[in-house]
């Protein structure tokens, strides 16, 4: 049998590992630089729930976008971003007092490392907010960053 029937397989293999490789930004929504989008802007669903580190946040913070805390209370009177609100995820009005929103605005999200805010972003999206973005790596990044802080 020639030495090429016999790779054939291995580089068929090696093919599609090297394809799955390179796609992977692409499938799972990482990589992309699409523009943060403006309320009233017609916009992909591909928006919801973007996850950004500190910089990007304080940028679209700077911009005067609600932020929502979804920490606790006392996590939340320790110290917040300036002009956040407080909406505790895990609090049983979460659901209806995030309700109560313009679902069709940008909402800043976070909580201390990202988990609860990943948790409430996706609450959100369901009841049909359209322009979510998270801190993904949470409120200990920002304050290390030393980033601006109230209490």
């Amino acid at each position: 049998m020639p030495l090429l029937a016999k790779s054939c397989p291995v580089v068929a293999i090696l093919s599609v590992a090297i394809c799955l490789i390179l796609m992977q930004p692409a499938l799972s929504g990482q990589g992309t630089n699409e523009p943060i989008p403006k309320p009233g802007n017609s916009v992909p669903k591909s928006s919801v729930g973007r996850r950004v580190g500190v910089d990007e946040f304080e940028r679209l913070w700077q911009e005067k976008n609600p932020v929502l805390d979804v920490r606790t209370k006392k996590e939340f009177d320790a110290g917040h971003i300036p002009g956040a609100v407080n909406l505790d995820v895990n609090s049983p009005e979460f659901l209806q007092r995030v309700s109560a929103l313009d679902k069709k605005k940008i909402y800043l999200v976070h909580c201390a490392a990202g988990v609860r805010s990943a948790r409430a972003c996706q609450k959100m999206s369901e009841l049909g907010f359209e322009h979510l973005i998270d801190l993904a790596p949470g409120f200990r990044e920002w304050e290390k960053a030393g980033k601006k802080v109230e209490k």
